[in-house]
């Protein structure tokens, strides 16, 4: 999909914040809506109809919220509403599962489900869900993601923020979230996703870091649907022309606060985005498969020079490396990586080379082979980009294509990955770069690009040390 400019920039600007450990999420009722959970009106319905209200009429839905409670002395009724209406069990959206595999390090969000933890936690992440201030006093060890519901969670609906007087005094009650939420804001980059901006508590933190910083706010960015004729908030011109004066104010307004509003076509544009940047994401983690008992057709110094160069040069280039210390190749790889990193500490970290060795026997009740599969399933799943290099190995005294190189080609392949054959180094390497070459408009977006590349990968003539430059080249424009 083609973006407009500001989009394009906003997404090469995230994946940096992303790499850099600086990204995080605003989430707000639209990302729980198409999984199927009510919005403000659809809640407050049955409330509004009791106080003799139509809920069609009204915008202050806080304020219904504290109607009833004052007409009842109890808001007993909310609290039930918010268990039949948030408590059931639906299903992630692709926007979910896609945010589950970002790297951001927290995601806030005014919702009260437990859609957002349960995706993590499917996805295999550690989650540290925050709804209290006693909450913010501990860190569950090991977390991968810290989840912080500043309006509170469905399975303690008496604790929830609801009426208007809980907002009113929510900077008093809840100080540490107002704290902790301003400390992100300064340090982090933010995506509000499915977020209206009337929430209270939120435009009280983001005023006053307004005030406090005016003019040297960290850039942050929220995606906005346009109104357009038809739809059901604009049935007429002279209703979408009112409506589209008013957003443009909004955008305007968000601007005090460093928000800058990114303007989409349809919902189905927000997948798109988010398709878009865990893809470029991951396209900065190249997966290194291959394995080698003999470096034929050059010698052992010539090929383990070329790995460790790839591997250093990678670095050098902000790129991360994931590999599974292939045979023959798997040290190469580490030394590679390591010198650029211990030659320049503060411009590289070790955090770009992640190692997963295989396990070696069965210890359990899962088949070696089986374990393998899911080894190579998840290590793959964390790049973009797949490079293939020899791949062979000894079966009884003889040379053969090593199986387990091809099923990594294979397993790249279906995980969406760019798939890169270094064909001169022959054996496994050789037979996946025939079959792209072979098919190339099934493997590459540009496939005339891609051949030129891939035949001087694949070129035994020229020296292998000089085919380095040539991956990096090839690299480099795969990945905007």
């Amino acid at each position: 999909m083609t973006f407009n400019s500001e989009i394009e920039s906003f997404i090469k600007d995230y994946v940096k914040d992303l790499a850099e450990g600086t990204a995080s999420i605003f989430a707000g009722a639209g990302l729980s809506i198409p999984a199927g959970f009510v919005n403000w009106s659809e809640l407050m319905k049955d409330i509004a109809i009791d106080l003799g209200l139509k809920i069609e009429f009204e915008t202050d839905l806080i304020s219904i919220a504290q109607f009833h409670v004052n007409e009842n002395n109890s808001r007993s009724k909310i609290n039930r509403k918010i268990l039949e209406e948030f408590i059931e069990d639906t299903e992630a959206t692709e926007n979910h599962n896609i945010i589950a595999n970002l790297p951001v390090s927290s995601i806030w969000t005014t919702n009260y489900d437990e859609l957002i933890e349960k995706t993590f936690l499917k996805n295999g992440k550690v989650t540290d869900v925050k709804y209290t201030n006693e909450q913010l006093l501990s860190n569950k060890p090991k977390r991968d993601i810290v989840i912080y519901k500043m309006h509170g969670d469905v399975n303690h609906p008496t604790q929830a923020i609801l009426t208007k007087e809980q907002y009113e005094q929510y900077h008093e009650t809840h100080q540490p979230f107002v704290n902790a939420l301003a400390g992100e804001l300064t340090t982090k980059t933010f995506l509000f996703i499915g977020f209206s901006f009337t929430d209270p508590n939120l435009d009280y933190v983001l005023s006053r870091l307004n005030f406090r910083f005016n003019e040297h706010k960290r850039q942050h960015y929220c995606l906005v649907k346009k109104h357009q004729l038809g739809d059901y908030l604009n049935p007429d011109q002279a209703t979408l022309d009112y409506n589209t004066r008013k957003q443009q104010l909004v955008i305007n307004d968000l601007k005090r606060y460093g928000i800058k509003s990114l303007l989409i076509e349809s919902y189905a544009e927000i997948t798109s985005i988010l398709k878009e940047i865990e893809s470029r994401f991951k396209k900065r983690t190249i997966f290194i498969s291959g394995s080698a008992e003999i470096f034929n057709p050059y010698n052992r110094n010539e090929a383990i020079s070329f790995i460790h160069t790839i591997s250093k040069n990678l670095i050098e280039n902000d790129f991360r490396i994931v590999n599974g210390f292939g045979w023959g190749i798997g040290s190469s790889i580490i030394n590679g990586a390591l010198e650029a990193i211990y030659e320049k500490p503060l411009k590289y970290s070790e955090t770009q080379l992640i190692l997963r060795p295989f396990p070696q026997f069965e210890s359990g009740r899962t088949k070696l082979s089986d374990l393998w599969e899911e080894y190579r399933q998840k290590m793959i799943s964390l790049a973009g980009i797949s490079i293939f290099v020899f791949g062979n190995k000894s079966d009884n005294g003889q040379i053969i294509d090593a199986n387990g190189v091809i099923r990594e080609f294979e397993i790249s392949l279906s995980l969406g990955n760019i798939c890169i054959p270094i064909g001169c180094t022959g054996y496994a390497s050789k037979v996946i770069y025939e079959k792209i070459i072979a098919d190339l408009e099934n493997y590459y977006k540009n496939p005339i690009l891609a051949k030129e590349y891939l035949e001087k990968l694949n070129d035994t003539k020229t020296p292998l040390i000089e085919k380095s430059k040539i991956l990096i080249d090839f690299i480099k424009t795969i990945t905007p």
